[in-house]
C-alpha cells in the first residue's frame, strides 16, 4: 500500500489511453470478416516498444476504440500485447462510438480515475474528430499521431486541436517523461 501511494506522488500522469486503428494497428493490413470485425493486422513500427515501455514505466493502459470487440481481441492477442491493457472502452460494449464522452468515461471509470485527475491522463489517437476531440471535451490530454493518410490532417475546430502532436507510436514517451520532468520539478 505505501508503494502505490508513493507511485502516485511520483506519477503526475494517471493513465494512458490509447487508441487502436492507426495509432497501434495498420488499418491498411487488416484482414476482416464478413461481419466487420479484424481478424489479424500489422502493427504500425515501434507501437509494441510503445506498449512495452508504457508498462516498464508503470503507468495504468487503456484501450479506447470504436469497433466489434473481436477485432481487438483477435489483432492485440495476436501480436501478444493484449495482456498489457488494464481497462478497455470498445464502443461495441460501450454503446457509443467517440467523441461521445461515455467511451473515455468508461476507461476512466474502470481505472477508478475522478474528474480531477482528468487532465492527468493521455489520450493518443489519429483521429482528430474522435480520439482528440472526445479527449479535449472531457479535459484529458490529448496526443494525435500524425502517421496514416486515411484521416483528416486538418483540425474542424478548435476541440480537434490536439496539444502535443507525434509522428511514431514510440514518440508518446518522450512526451510522458517531459510531462513528468515538469512535474518533478514544480513539486
Amino acid at each position: 500500500m505505501i508503494l502505490s501511494s508513493s507511485v502516485e506522488k511520483i506519477h503526475k500522469i494517471k493513465a494512458i489511453f490509447l487508441d487502436c486503428g492507426d495509432t497501434l494497428v495498420d488499418e491498411g493490413t487488416e484482414i476482416k470478416n464478413s461481419y466487420g470485425a479484424t481478424l489479424e493486422a500489422e502493427l504500425i513500427p515501434t507501437a509494441t516498444e510503445l506498449v512495452h515501455q508504457i508498462k516498464h514505466l508503470g503507468y495504468p493502459l487503456a484501450l479506447v476504440a470504436d469497433g466489434p470487440t473481436a477485432t481487438f481481441d483477435n489483432v492485440l492477442h495476436q501480436h501478444h500485447l493484449y495482456c498489457y491493457f488494464d481497462a478497455f472502452a470498445i464502443s461495441a460494449e460501450v454503446g457509443v462510438d467517440k467523441p461521445d464522452a461515455r467511451m473515455f468515461l468508461a476507461a476512466l471509470n474502470q481505472l477508478k480515475i475522478d474528474q480531477p485527475d482528468y487532465a492527468s491522463v493521455l489520450m493518443l489517437g489519429n483521429n482528430l474528430e474522435r480520439d482528440i476531440k472526445g479527449a479535449n471535451q472531457l479535459g484529458l490530454t490529448s496526443v494525435w499521431l500524425d502517421w496514416s493518410p486515411r484521416r483528416s490532417k486538418i483540425p474542424a475546430n478548435e476541440l480537434e486541436v490536439p496539444q502535443y502532436t507525434i509522428k511514431r507510436p514510440i514518440d508518446l514517451i518522450d512526451i510522458i517523461r517531459s510531462i513528468e520532468e515538469k512535474h518533478l520539478s514544480t513539486t
